[in-house]
């Protein structure tokens, strides 16, 4: 039957070509509008690592007290620790795994041992770490692997290059042994990432939560022996002591860090341990406030640093509101075209159609013009992209615009779903005053 009711659809919508035209228009624009909006909210908001989301936490510990808020009105913690507590959150070593991290900016150019066309230096953005910020965040490894936890202890001359800067360096050939300068320093390659780009960034949020990754990645302790300095946010409650030694022993924030916790129960006793250590930094003298510490996970960390803006939100729900005026359109336009066919649909009844039939024959009806709207829709949502990475590029030099702005298959299905969904919904009405359309009084009339 439904292929009857397909070819009758066809042919009521061949009839009257414009107002068909005005149908599938209305909801294509409604959809084009939401669906632009809604694309970029999904890749803001999408989670980054739904295998691990509940295991990954960020520490909090309150070492500015509270008349050091910087004049916030949120009474909130700082994202980064200090040097100390990171290295004795490190040391205490209390979960499945746990990493310290900065950015760092190095000068690049290839080692004696590189095989490449160019050994012109240039800058690059990296990242000090130790070794289970690999095995925490799932990276892929092209070739090679991460460097090993005696690594990390010995302060190691090794480095991981993400995929665009082994390619750029050694060109056509496998980097993992190769040697690479960094800041006039050699290291060896023992690993490259695949194509890898977490949208948001939620490791690192202390930035642009969509700028794309690092370029390389080193052992922390090696960064710290080399004193790389931070190429992030560094915030201090007083002028800190002079030189590299003054900078690692002050109460200044600069520092990343992650725990890995298996479970419930383990972050229940992280929480405790943190309490614990502010008493006792409390006890000792350095803190002059009562205690306070916190522990977020993955969703949690991202709305608290408000990963998706208001802005976005807000022109998400204008886009919403655009569909909404034009189905309401659409539904005008369903009303009069078929109070247009009420003498063909009154014959039909008179012939023996039930109502049923004929709301079957007219929601078939408005499920077509919906595929149709969502056609529409897809492509003009493309142009709406289209037309933000156009905007946003000149702004965005290192911001992932086309993740952000990217149409993916689940996109395009999500897309002519709603489209269908909410073009049915819409033509409920029309459809079933339709049904009701009364055979005596059209063929009387007649």
């Amino acid at each position: 039957m439904f292929g009857y009711y397909l070819d009758l659809a066809l042919r009521s919508l061949r009839r009257n070509v414009a107002l068909t035209a005005l149908m599938i228009a209305a909801v294509g624009v409604g959809i084009g509008a939401s669906m632009t909006m809604l694309t970029t909210l999904r890749a803001m908001s999408g989670d980054p690592i739904p295998d691990k989301e509940s295991k990954l936490f960020v520490p909090q510990v309150d070492t500015f007290g509270p008349d050091s808020r910087h004049g916030s009105s949120e009474d909130r913690l700082l994202d980064q620790l200090s040097y100390g507590d990171a290295m004795a959150l490190m040391r205490a070593h209390r979960g499945v795994r746990q990493t310290a991290m900065y950015v760092v900016g190095m000068d690049v150019s290839p080692g004696t041992a590189a095989n490449t066309a160019s050994s012109k230096p240039f800058q690059a953005t990296g990242r000090a770490a130790y070794t289970d910020f690999f095995s925490m965040f799932e990276v892929p490894f092209r070739s090679g692997g991460p460097w090993s936890s005696t690594d990390d202890e010995h302060r190691a001359n090794v480095v991981v290059l993400s995929a665009h800067l082994a390619d750029r360096v050694f060109p056509g050939i496998d980097a993992v042994g190769k040697t690479i300068s960094l800041d006039a320093r050699d290291y060896r390659v023992v690993g490259v990432l695949k194509s890898w780009n977490p949208l948001p960034r939620y490791y690192d949020l202390t930035g642009n939560a969509f700028a794309t990754i690092e370029d390389f990645y080193l052992p922390f302790s090696t960064a710290i022996d080399r004193r790389l300095e931070s190429y992030g946010n560094n915030s201090c409650p007083s002028t800190p002591p002079p030189g590299w030694d003054g900078h690692l022993n002050s109460d200044c924030v600069w520092l990343q860090f992650w725990v890995e916790l298996p479970g419930a129960a383990a972050a229940r006793d992280y929480r405790a341990f943190l309490s614990n250590y502010a008493a006792q930094q409390r006890l000792s003298g350095r803190f002059h406030w009562p205690d306070r510490v916190e522990l977020h996970d993955v969703r949690d960390w991202m709305v608290l640093n408000k990963v998706v803006s208001d802005e976005v939100k807000v022109n998400t729900l204008i886009g919403v509101g655009v569909l909404a005026v034009c189905l309401i359109n659409a539904i005008g336009l369903m009303l009069a075209k078929l109070a247009s066919r009420a003498v063909d649909l009154g014959i039909r009844r008179a012939l023996g159609g039930s109502r049923r039939d004929i709301f079957l024959q007219c929601i078939t009806e408005t499920a077509v013009v919906g595929l149709l709207g969502g056609f529409l829709g897809l492509a003009l949502t493309a142009a709406g992209l289209a037309a933000d990475r156009a905007l946003l590029a000149p702004q965005a030099k290192h911001v992932s615009v086309d993740s952000l702005t990217h149409l993916d298959t689940g996109m395009v299905a999500i897309t002519l779903a709603v489209a269908v969904l909410a073009t049915i919904c819409a033509g409920l009405y029309p459809t079933w005053r339709a049904s009701r359309v009364q055979s005596a009084w059209q063929l009387k009339a007649q």
